[in-house]
């Protein structure tokens, strides 16, 4: 009776022998799918999504008011260029830029997490993906868009990489240095449409240069026992600390409100815009002027909230104005 069952299974098996391999084959495609859609994420990581949203808008703003003086139809190819190029002359920027901190990535609390700071991705494949990506959108600008969009993004890797990323392991001018390269992409927006930054381009500029430290300061005081742990001097010894970051505050405010409400001033906006940049701007600087005065997680916290939503809004009644 048991020969008889035994023969029986083993001629089920024979005449079936994918079913009993199929647990194991389909456990090793779920595996192996696993593992694909975690490599993809964490090159999505690597490109830092979150900032390239505003690196899209603000290239876009440029794109857009730049386009405002050129004749003919809105030109949608040329500005989906325009915006690829840049984002992955942006994320390739950013990829190589975890490349060379990842070792300081790992002691952060904020940047442990990182794929090359905990080794899911070797650092030989962040580099590769980073250059791969940089090298990309640089030829891509320049082959589809023009030859001064290449150059400016190209000098904002470079700047970026090889200037602002080393410094910051040495001086709180970093935060100075840094900004430049971080205003760029309206720069290359306008350069994409039009040739050639105006003064208007070079307006959206200094906006985007002036909210970096009122931004940055609130980032710097939430992470400072981190950034101190890792070695990077963002900020001044503990005395001089305050002041410095009630000096990177308040001081830009007094020339970004104003130069929010220039193109109302010239006469190149309405009053509807002119209410709203200054409502925005007074809400940042509420949040700004809270945290100079009362050195809080909370604050920090608020203000960086206020950063992120101002730029927007302001950059959106840019582009609404112009209509």
């Amino acid at each position: 009776m048991l020969e008889q069952r035994a023969e029986l299974e083993v001629s089920h098996n024979d005449r079936d022998p994918g079913r009993t391999r199929s647990p194991g084959v389909s456990g090793k495609a779920l595996a192996l799918a696993v593992r694909i859609y975690s490599t993809i994420s964490d090159c999505w990581t690597l490109t830092k999504p979150e900032v390239n949203f505003l690196i899209a808008l603000t290239t876009f703003t440029g794109f857009y008011l730049g386009q405002t003086h050129q004749r003919g139809h809105f030109p949608f190819s040329l500005l989906a260029c325009t915006l690829l190029g840049t984002l992955l002359v942006a994320s390739g920027t950013a990829a190589l830029n975890q490349y060379i901190e990842r070792r300081f990535d790992a002691q952060m609390r904020r940047t442990a997490r990182r794929p090359l700071a905990t080794r899911r991705l070797r650092a030989s494949f962040g580099l590769t993906f980073g250059l791969i990506l940089a090298g990309a959108g640089i030829a891509f600008l320049a082959d589809k868009v023009s030859l001064l969009a290449s150059a400016l993004a190209l000098f904002t890797l470079t700047s970026y990489l090889l200037i602002y990323t080393p410094l910051k392991r040495k001086s709180p001018a970093c935060t100075l240095i840094g900004a430049i390269p971080g205003a760029m992409p309206p720069l290359i927006g306008w350069a994409g449409v039009s040739g050639h930054p105006s003064s208007e381009a070079w307006i959206l500029f200094g906006i985007l240069f002036l909210w970096q430290f009122p931004h940055f300061m609130a980032i710097a005081w939430m992470y400072r026992d981190d950034y101190q742990r890792a070695g990077y001097r963002v900020l001044p010894a503990a005395g001089r600390r305050c002041a410095y970051i009630n000096w990177m505050i308040v001081l830009p405010f007094v020339v970004l409100i104003p130069l929010t409400l220039f193109p109302a001033f010239s006469g190149h906006a309405g009053a509807m815009y002119a209410l709203g940049a200054l409502v925005a701007g007074s809400i940042f600087f509420y949040h700004g002027s809270a945290l100079a005065l009362h050195k809080s997680n909370q604050h920090a916290r608020r203000l960086l909230f206020a950063s992120i939503a101002y730029l927007p809004v302001v950059f959106a009644l840019l582009i609404a104005r112009s209509r």
